[in-house]
Protein backbone atom coordinates (compact mmCIF):
# COMPACT_ATOMS: atom_id res chain seq x y z
CA UNK A 1 0.00 0.00 0.00
CA UNK A 2 1.50 3.34 -0.98
CA UNK A 3 2.32 5.82 1.73
CA UNK A 4 -0.06 8.79 1.45
CA UNK A 5 1.37 12.15 2.33
CA UNK A 6 -1.27 14.72 3.25
CA UNK A 7 0.74 17.61 1.83
CA UNK A 8 1.16 15.76 -1.45
CA UNK A 9 -2.59 15.06 -1.60
CA UNK A 10 -3.44 18.74 -1.13
CA UNK A 11 -0.89 19.71 -3.78
CA UNK A 12 -2.51 17.33 -6.25
CA UNK A 13 -5.90 19.00 -5.76
CA UNK A 14 -4.48 22.30 -6.91
CA UNK A 15 -2.77 20.89 -10.04
CA UNK A 16 -4.36 22.18 -13.21
CA UNK A 17 -5.54 19.96 -16.03
CA UNK A 18 -6.70 20.75 -19.53
CA UNK A 19 -9.49 19.08 -21.48
CA UNK A 20 -9.22 19.63 -25.22
CA UNK A 21 -11.92 18.76 -27.75
CA UNK A 22 -10.48 18.39 -31.26
CA UNK A 23 -11.94 17.85 -34.70
CA UNK A 24 -10.88 14.35 -35.73
CA UNK A 25 -10.61 15.18 -39.43
CA UNK A 26 -8.63 18.41 -39.30
CA UNK A 27 -7.12 18.15 -35.80
CA UNK A 28 -8.35 21.65 -35.10
CA UNK A 29 -8.92 22.53 -31.48
CA UNK A 30 -12.67 23.04 -31.01
CA UNK A 31 -12.75 23.72 -27.27
CA UNK A 32 -10.30 23.71 -24.40
CA UNK A 33 -11.14 23.79 -20.71
CA UNK A 34 -8.68 24.25 -17.86
CA UNK A 35 -9.65 22.99 -14.43
CA UNK A 36 -8.26 21.58 -11.20
CA UNK A 37 -9.62 18.94 -8.86
CA UNK A 38 -10.80 21.68 -6.51
CA UNK A 39 -12.86 23.31 -9.23
CA UNK A 40 -14.40 19.94 -10.17
CA UNK A 41 -15.34 19.26 -6.54
CA UNK A 42 -16.83 22.73 -6.19
CA UNK A 43 -18.72 22.41 -9.48
CA UNK A 44 -20.24 19.05 -8.55
CA UNK A 45 -21.15 20.35 -5.08
CA UNK A 46 -22.90 23.39 -6.53
CA UNK A 47 -24.79 21.23 -9.03
CA UNK A 48 -25.89 18.84 -6.25
CA UNK A 49 -27.09 21.69 -4.01
CA UNK A 50 -28.98 23.30 -6.89
CA UNK A 51 -30.68 20.02 -7.84
CA UNK A 52 -31.72 19.35 -4.26
CA UNK A 53 -32.99 22.93 -3.86
CA UNK A 54 -34.95 22.80 -7.11
CA UNK A 55 -36.49 19.45 -6.18
CA UNK A 56 -37.55 20.70 -2.76
CA UNK A 57 -38.91 23.90 -4.27
CA UNK A 58 -40.80 21.98 -6.94
CA UNK A 59 -42.44 19.74 -4.37
CA UNK A 60 -43.09 22.42 -1.76
CA UNK A 61 -44.57 25.12 -3.99
CA UNK A 62 -46.56 23.08 -6.51
CA UNK A 63 -49.49 20.68 -6.22
CA UNK A 64 -47.03 17.77 -6.36
CA UNK A 65 -46.96 17.82 -2.56
CA UNK A 66 -50.47 16.33 -2.48
CA UNK A 67 -49.10 13.13 -4.06
CA UNK A 68 -46.81 12.52 -1.08
CA UNK A 69 -48.29 9.78 1.15
CA UNK A 70 -49.60 11.19 4.42
CA UNK A 71 -49.82 14.74 3.14
CA UNK A 72 -53.30 15.99 2.47
CA UNK A 73 -55.23 19.17 2.13
CA UNK A 74 -56.15 21.25 5.15
CA UNK A 75 -59.81 20.33 4.81
CA UNK A 76 -59.09 16.60 4.87
CA UNK A 77 -56.87 16.95 7.94
CA UNK A 78 -59.58 18.94 9.76
CA UNK A 79 -62.20 16.35 8.79
CA UNK A 80 -59.93 13.57 9.99
CA UNK A 81 -59.46 15.25 13.37
CA UNK A 82 -63.23 15.68 13.80
CA UNK A 83 -63.80 12.03 12.91
CA UNK A 84 -61.18 10.95 15.44
CA UNK A 85 -62.91 12.97 18.16
CA UNK A 86 -66.32 11.51 17.28
CA UNK A 87 -64.91 7.97 17.19
CA UNK A 88 -63.31 8.42 20.59
CA UNK A 89 -66.55 9.71 22.15
CA UNK A 90 -68.53 6.83 20.59
CA UNK A 91 -66.07 4.29 21.95
CA UNK A 92 -66.32 5.84 25.41
CA UNK A 93 -70.14 5.80 25.35
CA UNK A 94 -70.12 2.15 24.17
CA UNK A 95 -67.81 1.25 27.04
CA UNK A 96 -70.08 3.03 29.53
CA UNK A 97 -73.17 1.25 28.15
CA UNK A 98 -71.40 -2.13 28.33
CA UNK A 99 -70.62 -1.53 32.00
CA UNK A 100 -74.24 -0.50 32.63
CA UNK A 101 -75.60 -3.61 30.89
CA UNK A 102 -73.26 -5.91 32.80
CA UNK A 103 -74.39 -4.48 36.13
CA UNK A 104 -78.03 -4.70 35.03
CA UNK A 105 -77.53 -8.37 34.12
CA UNK A 106 -76.04 -9.02 37.56
CA UNK A 107 -79.07 -7.45 39.23
CA UNK A 108 -81.56 -9.35 37.08
CA UNK A 109 -79.81 -12.67 37.59
CA UNK A 110 -79.75 -12.08 41.37
CA UNK A 111 -76.01 -12.35 41.53
CA UNK A 112 -75.98 -9.52 44.02
CA UNK A 113 -74.32 -9.99 47.38
CA UNK A 114 -76.61 -10.81 50.34
CA UNK A 115 -75.13 -8.19 52.60
CA UNK A 116 -75.83 -4.80 51.03
CA UNK A 117 -74.75 -2.54 53.87
CA UNK A 118 -71.06 -1.96 54.38
CA UNK A 119 -71.40 -1.59 58.16
CA UNK A 120 -74.41 -3.45 59.52
CA UNK A 121 -75.82 -2.36 62.89
CA UNK A 122 -75.39 -4.77 65.80
CA UNK A 123 -78.63 -4.56 67.85
CA UNK A 124 -78.95 -6.65 70.95
CA UNK A 125 -82.21 -8.61 71.35
CA UNK A 126 -83.44 -7.37 74.75
CA UNK A 127 -82.84 -3.65 74.65
CA UNK A 128 -84.89 -0.90 73.03
CA UNK A 129 -83.39 2.23 71.68
CA UNK A 130 -85.14 5.33 72.94
CA UNK A 131 -84.42 8.91 72.09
Amino acid sequence: MPNLDINNTFKRTSNTYRLVVMNDDTYDEVAAIRFSRNSVYIGFSICFILLVGLTIGLIAFTPLKYYIPGYGSKESRTTLQLLKIKTDSLEQSMHDKDIYLESLKKVLNTNTPQQLDTMPLQISDGKKITD
